[in-house]
C-alpha cells in the first residue's frame, strides 16, 4: 500500500506534461492537415482551370470568339500566376520545421499578383453570367454546351457552364479561411504566427480590393454608355427627381463660382484629365485631317488626263501616259485600299474609345457636385441618408478608378495614335517607292534622264520662266483683241425685274450671275445664267464671305461668291444713242465704219455673229464670232428687241440682238460719179 502512494505523486507529476506533449501533437496534426488540405485543393483546383481552359474552350467551336473571350476572360493569366504559386507551395513539403512560415512568406509575396488577375476575372464575372443565361434561351446550343461540359467534367452536373465559372471566385474568397485555419492550429508563440496572421490579413485585404474594385466597373459600366436619344426620348426622361438633382446641382455650381463655397482641387485628377483632352483633341484633328486627305485622293483618282487626245506627238508624252494608266488603275486605288483599313478605320476605332471616359469624366463632375454639398450637410447634421451615402461612394468610387485607370489609358491611346502615325508615314513611303519602281524604265528613256538633281531643277525652272513669259505675251496681245463683254444679256423679260431692284437697292448693289448655279444647301438659290440679283451681304450667318446673301426681286438666299460680277446699268437712253454711231462733234473728224447693230431687221436677213454666245437652254442657240446667222423673227414674239429667232447651221433659237452686225458691204471698184 505504501509503495503504491508513493508511485501515485509520481503519476501525477508526469500527467501534465503528457497533457502537453499529447496537445502539441494535436495541434501539430490538425496544422499538418490544414496545410495538407491548402496544398491538395490548389492542386485540384489548378487542374479545373486547365480543363476550362484548353479542353472544354477548345470544344466550343460553335461559340464565337467574342463570347468565349468574355466567358473565360483572363483566365490564362490566372493559370500561369497560380502554377508559380503551386510550384513554390509543394517545394515547401521539404521543409516540414520552416513550411508554415514560408506559406504566411509566400502569400504575402504572391499578394499583389493574385488581386491584379482575379479582379479582372471578378470584375467580368457578371457579363459572363448574362451571356450564359442567353444560351439557355435557346435549348439546342444549351444542349450542345451541356454535352461537352458533361463529357470533360462530369461533377459540374447540370449547372454546366455557371459550375466551371465561378471556380476562380470561390478559390481566391477561399485563401482567407484556409489561411485562418492554418493559424488556429499554430500556436501563438511560434515564430510563423506573426507571419501567418499578416497573411491572412493580406488576403482578406485582396478580397476586399476585389470586392471594390468590382463595385467601381459596375459605376463605370453604368455611365459610359453612351446612348443616342432622341428629344422626344430625352422628354420622356425627364421627371422632378432629375429635375431635382440638376437644379441642386447648378445651385452648388453657381456658389463655386460666386466664391460662397469652396471648390475641391484634385492636382492629380485635373492634370490627367488636361492629358487626357489634349488626347481626344489630336485624335478628332487627324481624323479631320485623314478625311480631308481620303477626299482629295479620290477627287485626285477622278482626274484622268491620259485617257483624252492631247494631240502631241508620241514619245515621252506616251511613255507618261501609260505610266499614270498603271498608277491609275492600281498603285493608287492599293494605296487608298490599304489608308482605309490601316488608318482612317484605326482611327475612328481609337475615336469611339475615347467616347467612354470623356462620358465618364463628365459624369464626375456631376457626382462632385453632389459630393461637395453632402459633405457640407456631414459636417452641419453629423449624419446623411441612405441614398445620400450612396451618392458618396458613387463618386468616390468615379474618381478612384479614372485616377488609377486614366494614365494607363493616356498611355495606351498615345500609343495607339503613335502607331497609326507611324502606319500613314510607312504607307506613304511605300507608295512613293512602288511609283519609282514603276517609273524607273519610263525615266530611263525621257531625254534628260541623265541629269543631275540639281541641273534637272535648274532646266525645270528656266523652262517654267520661259513658259511664263510666253504666257504674259500671248495675254498681252490677247487684251488688243476685240473682247465679248464682260456683262452677260439679259434673260428675256427682266429689264422689269432689274428696274425694280435699281429703284430700291441702287445701281451699286447690283451684281450678274456669271454662270448656272444650283443650290445644294440650305436657303441656296438655283439661278441662271445672267440673272440680275440685289446683294443684301457679303457673307452667310456663319461669316463665311464664299457665300453671299442676294435678293432676285422674288425670293432671298445664298449663292457662291465667285459667280457673282457686278453689273454696269446703262440707261436706255444711252444704250441707244451709243447704238446710234458717233456724234457730230467727235473728235475724229473721219472715223473708221463700224458695223451696224441689228435692231429691227426683216426676216430672211443675212447677218453676222460679232460675239461668242453659249446656249443656255434649249430655247437658245450657240454662235461664234463671225459665223453667218441668219435673222427669222425680230424683235422676239413678245416684242422684246434685245432678242432674235435664228438660225444658224441649220438650228434654229434665240440670241441676244446685241451680238448680231449686219456685214459691212464692200466699197465699190473704180470711180464714182458726183451725184
Amino acid at each position: 500500500m505504501a509503495d503504491r502512494g508513493a508511485d501515485e505523486p509520481s503519476s501525477r507529476t508526469e500527467s501534465p506534461d503528457g497533457e502537453s506533449r499529447v496537445s502539441e501533437d494535436r495541434w501539430s496534426l490538425h496544422q499538418r492537415l490544414a496545410i495538407r488540405e491548402l496544398i491538395d485543393t490548389e492542386v485540384s483546383y489548378l487542374h479545373m482551370l486547365r480543363l476550362c481552359a484548353l479542353d472544354i474552350r477548345s470544344r466550343l467551336k460553335q461559340l464565337p470568339q467574342g463570347d468565349l473571350d468574355v466567358l473565360f476572360s483572363n483566365i490564362d493569366d490566372i493559370i500561369k500566376v497560380n502554377s508559380r504559386f503551386l510550384h513554390d507551395l509543394q517545394e515547401t513539403d521539404a521543409m516540414e520545421e520552416k513550411q508554415v512560415q514560408l506559406i504566411g512568406n509566400l502569400f504575402l509575396e504572391f499578394q499583389e499578383e493574385l488581386e491584379r488577375v482575379y479582379k479582372v476575372y471578378c470584375a467580368n464575372y457578371d457579363q459572363a453570367l448574362l451571356l450564359v443565361e442567353s444560351y439557355r434561351r435557346e435549348p439546342e446550343l444549351q444542349q450542345e454546351i451541356q454535352a461537352i461540359i458533361e463529357a470533360v467534367v462530369p461533377q459540374a452536373g447540370p449547372s454546366g457552364l455557371s459550375f466551371l465559372l465561378v471556380i476562380p471566385l470561390q478559390r481566391i474568397t477561399k485563401y482567407p479561411l484556409l489561411l485562418q485555419k492554418i493559424l488556429e492550429n499554430t500556436l501563438p508563440d511560434a515564430s510563423a504566427y506573426s507571419v501567418l496572421q499578416r497573411a491572412t490579413s493580406a488576403l482578406q485585404d485582396v478580397n476586399t480590393n476585389i470586392n471594390e474594385y468590382k463595385r467601381r466597373k459596375e459605376v463605370a459600366s453604368k455611365y459610359t454608355k453612351v446612348e443616342q436619344l432622341t428629344l422626344r426620348e430625352r422628354l420622356a426622361r425627364i421627371n422632378t427627381h432629375t429635375l431635382s438633382k440638376k437644379t441642386t446641382r447648378l445651385s452648388q455650381l453657381l456658389k463655386q463660382e460666386a466664391g460662397l463655397v469652396l471648390r475641391t482641387e484634385d492636382k492629380e485628377f485635373d492634370d490627367l484629365e488636361e492629358r487626357f483632352h489634349w488626347v481626344s483633341l489630336c485624335v478628332t484633328e487627324l481624323k479631320n485631317n485623314v478625311a480631308a486627305y481620303l477626299d482629295n485622293l479620290e477627287a485626285f483618282l477622278r482626274f484622268r488626263p491620259q485617257q483624252y487626245d492631247l494631240d502631241m506627238p508620241a514619245g515621252p508624252v506616251g511613255q507618261y501616259c501609260n505610266l499614270a494608266r498603271d498608277l491609275q488603275l492600281q498603285a493608287f486605288p492599293e494605296f487608298k485600299r490599304r489608308l482605309e483599313d490601316l488608318v482612317r478605320q484605326p482611327l475612328g476605332s481609337l475615336a469611339k474609345a475615347l467616347a467612354g471616359p470623356q462620358n465618364l469624366i463628365k459624369k464626375r463632375l456631376d457626382k462632385l457636385l453632389d459630393f461637395e454639398r453632402l459633405e457640407e450637410k456631414l459636417l452641419e447634421e453629423g449624419s446623411v441618408t441612405y441614398e445620400e451615402e450612396e451618392a458618396r461612394h458613387t463618386y468616390q468610387a468615379l474618381n478612384s478608378l479614372l485616377v488609377a485607370e486614366l494614365p494607363q489609358f493616356n498611355q495606351l491611346a498615345v500609343q495607339w495614335l503613335g502607331q497609326i502615325l507611324g502606319t500613314f508615314m510607312a504607307l506613304q513611303r511605300d507608295l512613293a517607292k512602288q511609283v519609282l519602281q514603276r517609273a524607273e524604265s519610263s525615266l530611263a528613256q525621257l531625254p534628260h534622264h541623265h541629269l543631275s538633281e540639281p541641273a534637272f531643277r535648274k532646266l525645270v525652272e528656266d523652262t517654267l520662266g520661259q513658259t511664263g513669259h510666253q504666257l504674259c505675251s500671248f495675254q498681252e496681245n490677247f487684251e488688243k483683241v476685240l473682247t465679248p463683254p464682260t456683262v452677260q444679256p439679259l434673260l428675256p423679260g427682266a429689264e422689269r425685274q432689274v428696274q425694280a431692284l435699281l429703284t430700291k437697292y441702287g445701281p451699286g448693289k447690283l451684281y450678274q450671275v456669271t454662270s448656272n448655279t444650283s443650290g445644294s444647301k440650305t436657303l441656296d438659290l438655283s439661278l441662271p445664267r445672267g440673272q440680275i440679283v440685289a446683294l443684301l451681304q457679303n457673307k452667310d450667318t456663319k461669316g463665311n464671305s464664299s457665300r453671299w446673301l442676294v435678293d432676285t426681286g422674288g425670293h432671298r438666299g445664298y449663292v457662291p461668291a465667285g459667280k457673282l460680277a457686278p453689273y454696269q446699268f446703262v440707261p436706255r437712253e444711252e444704250k441707244l444713242r451709243g447704238q446710234a454711231g458717233p456724234r457730230e462733234d467727235s473728235q475724229h473728224p473721219t472715223p473708221e465704219p463700224t458695223p451696224a447693230l441689228v435692231a429691227s431687221v426683216p426676216a430672211g436677213t443675212q447677218v453676222v455673229a460679232m460675239y461668242p454666245f453659249v446656249a443656255r437652254n434649249s430655247h437658245e442657240v450657240s454662235l461664234q464670232a463671225g459665223q453667218p446667222v441668219t435673222i427669222l423673227e425680230a424683235p422676239d414674239k413678245k416684242g422684246n428687241p434685245e432678242w432674235s429667232l435664228v438660225e444658224v447651221a441649220g438650228r434654229r433659237g434665240y440670241v441676244p440682238s446685241s451680238f448680231l452686225v449686219r456685214a459691212p458691204s464692200p466699197a465699190p471698184w473704180g470711180w464714182s460719179l458726183p451725184s
